[in-house]
């Protein structure tokens, strides 16, 4: 009776579970289908799911009206450089806060993560005109510095909750084996926080890689992101529907192709230190 009970409430929870990953999915799916429709089809209404003439003319148009590539390579950088930038900050912050924390250090987390709750368009006016001046504007080094601080809070908070599942008597034990401050970070340290520096370098690039208000008001061409390729199909004539569709899963399938190649590590990562 026990075991039907169990197998039952696994089955809802199955049931539930894809449910939820349906509608969660379900707008991607309808961007991708769109992006294969004629325009007029695109808008119809009622809407057509399936019964279409599918056609590539959306993908050669967008690429024809602007250069893909240059707008990839410009996302790849931004996205990796503000990541790794962070991740090399974050680390000795993270590692100080959790094995030699002070009165304030939580105080100080806190904090850090406030920052995150400020409106961005509350401080866009004196940030623009400071790239303005100093000449970092539509720069890819001005974006990386952004994203990188804007990240950063987050970065360092996983960092922290991961090195706090470290038995500090692992650290301690190379302290008397004579490691210096170095290898006890890098050797030691840091192997066994892999899974959780991975799961953040991912997680944060993501989040870099989705970035469109910064890289859309800071940027003009020349170091324009894929959200600003996408936001380029917007006209004063209006929304082409089907080139907006086509355009949006040109920008979301690289990070959609790593996040599936990538999911067991992320997953490993999260859940790192969960189970004792």
């Amino acid at each position: 009776m026990a075991r039907a009970v169990s197998n039952r409430q696994k089955s809802i929870n199955t049931a539930i579970g894809w449910a939820v990953a349906l509608l969660l999915f379900f707008p991607i799916l309808w961007t991708i289908l769109t992006s294969f429709k004629p325009e007029r089809i695109a808008v119809a209404t009622p809407p057509v799911f399936f019964d279409f003439d599918w056609t590539l003319k959306n993908y050669l148009d967008v690429e024809r009206q602007r250069s893909y590539f240059s707008y990839f390579l410009n996302s790849v950088i931004i996205s990796f450089g503000s990541t790794i930038i962070g991740i090399v900050i974050a680390i000795p912050a993270a590692w100080s806060m959790a094995f030699f924390p002070a009165r304030r250090t939580k105080d100080l987390l806190m904090w850090m993560l406030s920052t995150k709750m400020m409106p961005a368009v509350g401080v866009v006016v004196p940030l623009f005109l400071i790239f303005k001046t100093t000449g970092y504007l539509d720069s890819r080094a001005g974006l990386i510095v952004v994203l990188m601080l804007i990240n950063l809070p987050i970065i360092i908070w996983m960092l922290y909750t991961y090195f706090k599942e470290i038995p500090v008597e692992i650290l301690e034990a190379a302290r008397m084996d004579g490691a210096s401050l170095w290898s006890e970070v890098v050797y030691v340290l840091l192997p066994m926080a892999i899974p959780g520096i991975a799961s953040t370098f991912l997680l944060n690039m993501i989040l870099a890689w989705n970035e469109s208000f910064w890289t859309i008001t800071l940027t003009v061409a020349d170091a324009a992101p894929l959200t600003k390729f996408i936001a380029g199909f917007s006209s004063p004539q209006g929304l082409f529907y089907a080139k907006l569709s086509a355009a949006s899963t040109m920008a979301i399938a690289p990070i959609l192709i790593l996040g599936w190649f990538s999911q067991k590590q992320l997953v490993r990562g999260l859940t790192f230190g969960a189970v004792k």
